[in-house]
C-alpha cells in the first residue's frame, strides 16, 4: 500500500493554482456558450441542431470521466492531465473555427463542425475536473484538503454567474477584422480558452511534482467501450425523452435497451478482467456507495431547479436577464461562503458528517421556502430565499467527495474521484430532465384550467423550447413586452402564462424537494471517519469501514 508522498509547499501552491485554472476552464466551458448560442445559431444556420453544442459536449465530458479517472492511476496524474488539456485546447480552437471554411467533407456545415468540435472539448473536458480533484487528494491529506473547498466553490461560482456574462460579452462587442477578414464575435468564447490553457500547461510542466502512478495493470478497453455505449444511450435517452421524443417512442425505448444491455454487460466485463475500469470492490464500501449515492440525488435536485429557475424570473415574472442573473448570485454567494466556513471547520475538527447533516438540513429548508414563490415573488424575497439554499449547497460540494477519498485505498484514489465527478452528472443530467418533463406536465395542465376558465383566451400547449423563445425575445427587444402590456388580450394571455409557468415551476420544486428527503437518508447512512492527516495510517479496508 502506497503512503503520501511529502511535497515541497512552494511546489504544492503553484500546482494548487494552476490545477484552479484547470478546474476554471472545465467550469467555464460549460456556462459561457448559454448566452452566444443564438448568435451561433443565426450565424451557423443551425436551429434544429442548437440543443446538440450542449448536449454534445456534456455526453462526451460525462462518459469519459471514470477512463480518465482509471488513467490517472495507471499512468500518473500529470501526462493524463496535460493530454485531456491538449484534447481540450484542440476542441476549442477548432469550436472557434466552426464555419469558417464554409462546408467541409464529412462534417458538412458550421453547425456540425460546432457540435464535433464540442465533443472533443468534451472529451477533454471530463479529464480536467477528474484528475484536477485527483491531484489535489495526492498532494493535500484529506483533513488538509478539506480547507480548499471553499476556492473550488467559488470558482464555481464564478464559473455559473460570470460564464454566461462573459459570453455575452464577447458575442456583442467582440466583433474584430483582421487583415479584411471578419472574426465573428461569439468565436472569441472559444478562443478565450487558448491562453489561460497554456498558462496551466506552463505552470504543470515546470512546477507540478512528478507524481507516480498509483496504481498498475492495463485499459479494460472491452469495459471503455461498454461503459461509453452504455451511458451515451442512457444520457440521450434522459436527454430526449418526453421533450423530442415520447417515452414510450420506439427511439426512447430502444436507447433504454441498449443502455441496459451494455451497462450489464459492463458489469460482467469487470467482474472477468484484471484490471477493471471500475473495480466492483469498490461497492464493497459503505462510504463509497452512501456518499456517492447522496451526491447524485443531491446534484439531480440542485440541477433540477437552479436549471430553471431564471427562466421562471424572465417569464414566470417578466425580469430582464440581466436582473435573473444578478438573483442567482445569491445562491453563490451562500454556497461560496458556506463552502469556505465548512472546509475550515473540517479542517479544524477532521470530522464532516455533522457539516454534512446541518448542510442538508439548511438546504432542504431552502427548497421547502421556494415552493411559496408565484408570479408577484419579489426579487429581494426570491434572493434570500435563494442564499439559504446557496448555504445549504456548500458543505455538498465537497465534503461527499472528501469522504470517498478518505475511505479508499491511494491506488483507488482516481478511479473513486472519478465515479463521484461521474455520478453528479448523470444526477444532474437526471434532474434537468426530469424537472423538465414535470414542468411541461404542470405548465400544460395549468394552462389548460386558466383556458377554461376564460375561453376567450384560446392558449395553445407551450413546450419548453417556447418558453425559452420569448424569453430571449423579451431580452432582446424590451419595447416587445411594453407593447403586449399595452394589448387587454396579450396582456391577460401573459398573465396566464406567467401564473402556469410559476405553478409548474413550484410543481417540480416539490419534486425536487422529495428527492432531497432521500438523499438526507443516504447522508445519515455515511459512516463518521475521521479525516486522516499526513501521518495517518493507510485508509481503512471496506470491511472496517462497515465496522
Amino acid at each position: 500500500m502506497q503512503e503520501p508522498q511529502v511535497f515541497n509547499e512552494a511546489d504544492r501552491r503553484l500546482t494548487l493554482i494552476s490545477v484552479l485554472i484547470v478546474f476554471l476552464l472545465s467550469a467555464m466551458s460549460q456556462t459561457v456558450v448559454a448566452t452566444a448560442m443564438p448568435r451561433i445559431v443565426s450565424d451557423l444556420s443551425g436551429l434544429h441542431l442548437y440543443a446538440w453544442a450542449t448536449t454534445a459536449y456534456l455526453l462526451a465530458s460525462t462518459v469519459m470521466v471514470p477512463i480518465w479517472g482509471k488513467l490517472g492511476d495507471i499512468y500518473g496524474r500529470k501526462p493524463i492531465l496535460l493530454i485531456g488539456i491538449g484534447i481540450f485546447l484542440g476542441g476549442s480552437w477548432l469550436a472557434g473555427l466552426a464555419g469558417e471554411f464554409g462546408d467541409l467533407p464529412v462534417l458538412g456545415g458550421g453547425m456540425v463542425q460546432l457540435i464535433t468540435a464540442r465533443a472533443i472539448q468534451g472529451i477533454g473536458g471530463g479529464a480536467l475536473f477528474t484528475i484536477a480533484f485527483a491531484i489535489i487528494a495526492d498532494l493535500y491529506a484529506p483533513r488538509e484538503r478539506a480547507q480548499f473547498s471553499g476556492l473550488f466553490g467559488a470558482v464555481f461560482g464564478v464559473a455559473s454567474i460570470f460564464g454566461p456574462v462573459i459570453g455575452g460579452f464577447f458575442t456583442d462587442h467582440g466583433t474584430v477584422e483582421l487583415a479584411g477578414h471578419v472574426i465573428e464575435g461569439w468565436r472569441w468564447v472559444f478562443y478565450v480558452n487558448v491562453p489561460f490553457a497554456l498558462a496551466a500547461v506552463a505552470m504543470i510542466l515546470i512546477k507540478m511534482p512528478a507524481l507516480p502512478p498509483r496504481g498498475e495493470g492495463r485499459i479494460d478497453f472491452v469495459g471503455a467501450g461498454l461503459i461509453v455505449v452504455g451511458f451515451t444511450t442512457l444520457l440521450l435517452a434522459i436527454t430526449w425523452g418526453g421533450r423530442d421524443y415520447g417515452w414510450g417512442s420506439p427511439l426512447i425505448l430502444g436507447l433504454l435497451a441498449s443502455a441496459g444491455v451494455s451497462l450489464t454487460a459492463f458489469v460482467f466485463v469487470q467482474k472477468a478482467v484484471r484490471d477493471p475500469i471500475l473495480p466492483l470492490e469498490l461497492f464493497q464500501n459503505r462510504t463509497f456507495n452512501t456518499a456517492n449515492g447522496a451526491a447524485f440525488v443531491y446534484s439531480m435536485a440542485f440541477m433540477g431547479v437552479t436549471s430553471f429557475l431564471p427562466l421562471y424570473m424572465q417569464v414566470g415574472q417578466g425580469v430582464p436577464a440581466t436582473r435573473s442573473g444578478l438573483t442567482m448570485l445569491a445562491l453563490m454567494v451562500g454556497l461560496v461562503a458556506s463552502s469556505t466556513l465548512n472546509g475550515r471547520l473540517v479542517t479544524k475538527t477532521g470530522v464532516y458528517k455533522p457539516f454534512m447533516i446541518g448542510g442538508g438540513a439548511v438546504l432542504i429548508a431552502g427548497v421547502f421556502s421556494l415552493c411559496f414563490i408565484g408570479p408577484d415573488t419579489s426579487t429581494l424575497d426570491l434572493a434570500w430565499r435563494l442564499l439559504i439554499v446557496g448555504v445549504g449547497l456548500g458543505p455538498g460540494q465537497s465534503l461527499f467527495g472528501l469522504a470517498v477519498q478518505n475511505a479508499v485505498p491511494m491506488h483507488q484514489l482516481g478511479v473513486a474521484t472519478s465515479s463521484g465527478q461521474f455520478v453528479r452528472q448523470i444526477g444532474s443530467t437526471m434532474g434537468v430532465a426530469l424537472f423538465g418533463a414535470i414542468l411541461t406536465w404542470g405548465l400544460t395542465a395549468e394552462l389548460g384550467r386558466l383556458s377554461a376558465e376564460n375561453p376567450a383566451l384560446q392558449m395553445e400547449t407551450l413546450e419548453l423550447s417556447d418558453l425559452q423563445r420569448m424569453a430571449m425575445e423579451r431580452d432582446a427587444d424590451p419595447s416587445q413586452a411594453e407593447a403586449r402590456a399595452a394589448d387587454p388580450t396579450t396582456r391577460a394571455a401573459d398573465q396566464v402564462i406567467r401564473q402556469s409557468l410559476s405553478t409548474a415551476v413550484v410543481y417540480g420544486i416539490m419534486f425536487s424537494l422529495a428527492v432531497l428527503l432521500i438523499g438526507f437518508v443516504l447522508m445519515l447512512m455515511i459512516p463518521g471517519v475521521p479525516l486522516k492527516d499526513r501521518h495517518s495510517p493507510a485508509p481503512p479496508k471496506p470491511a472496517e469501514v462497515e465496522a
